[in-house]
């Protein structure tokens, strides 16, 4: 296992940021953090970075200790913040040295490094360029590059695609997707749902500090379908098609957009066919029925409001 949780808390005076979280990453995942602002994503990489201490709990990152051996860990991993920094006056190349140096790795082998990693993200051609005149998609890659500098197994990325227009986060994602393939094992946060689902092999939802789901994409889905979406449209008698579903103990809400039937059930799939048998045997003229497929999106809205539901 290449990174293992156990039980971690954090807290600041009155606030608890991280809430008894476990999780396993194993190796060559691309294991995706989602959650809303201050839901614990950042302080949870942090301390997985060795950047910060926990209250309690445990994090090992190739069975090593992090609270123990924090600087062993630092050469298994590489950690990109959601921020880049000023550099001043520092031009591309130099800000790779500079880095590379930190590391121990110095002449030949850092401008072989630097070359290689620069060609990786796709900036070659602006290895003479002043970090700051980099536009902030470039500032981004940039700042992968050096976190690759030491060849590390493990990647920590923080909102590495925020603030970056289409074209700079397709060009991100075909990045990471590379580096998967180079046997790297990534932790990655984002807002950006849908990509996510895309490119990673397994997704943690956070809530309020604690871990709600972890899996993958399509293990979370079909764990909750149990709340499903069905689109509905009759050819007529839609008020008495409502009046029908609404009666039935496996629906929870029916709403009409135009003439579709939104209509969602409490139960899994085998439900559906349940429902559509009930409308037919009304004599309901039923035109289409979809079932609606399941998406991050909506899977992130329901463990969350369950998870607010909770405290009240």
């Amino acid at each position: 296992m290449m990174v293992t949780v156990e039980n971690l808390t954090k807290r600041y005076r009155k606030t608890l940021a991280v809430d008894k979280l476990s999780m396993e990453i194993p190796e060559g995942e691309i294991y995706g953090f989602v959650g809303a602002n201050g839901a614990g994503k950042t302080t949870t990489m942090r301390i997985i970075a060795g950047l910060l201490a926990p209250t309690s709990g445990k994090v090992f990152v190739e069975g090593i200790d992090v609270s123990k051996e924090p600087l062993k860990v630092k050469e298994h991993l590489g950690y990109m913040p959601d921020f880049f920094g000023v550099y001043d006056d520092l031009k591309v190349t130099e800000y790779m040295s500079f880095y590379g140096g930190l590391q121990g790795i110095y002449g030949a082998r850092s401008d072989e490094l630097t070359d290689s990693l620069l060609e990786l993200v796709k900036l070659t051609d602006k290895k003479e360029a002043y970090v700051d005149s980099l536009s902030r998609g470039m500032k981004q890659r940039l700042c992968l590059a050096r976190s690759l500098i030491h060849d590390p197994k493990f990647l920590i990325l923080d909102e590495p695609a925020s603030g970056l227009d289409p074209r700079a986060r397709v060009e991100m994602r075909e990045i990471l997707k590379e580096l998967r393939t180079m046997g790297k094992t990534v932790l990655i946060s984002s807002h950006i749902l849908t990509e996510l689902s895309e490119l990673c092999t397994s997704i943690g939802i956070i809530d309020d500090g604690r871990l709600v789901a972890s899996g993958s994409v399509s293990q979370i889905l079909e764990k909750m379908t149990h709340s499903g979406m069905i689109r509905i449209k009759v050819l007529e008698r839609q008020d008495e098609a409502v009046k029908i579903l609404l009666e039935m103990p496996e629906v929870s809400e029916v709403s009409s957009v135009s003439d579709i039937l939104e209509v969602k059930i409490k139960g899994r799939e085998e439900l559906f066919a349940k429902v559509l048998k009930e409308l037919v045997d009304k004599d309901i003229p039923v035109v289409s029925f979809h079932p609606e497929e399941g998406s991050l999106e909506s899977v992130f809205m329901q463990l969350t409001e369950r998870g607010t539901e909770n405290e009240n």
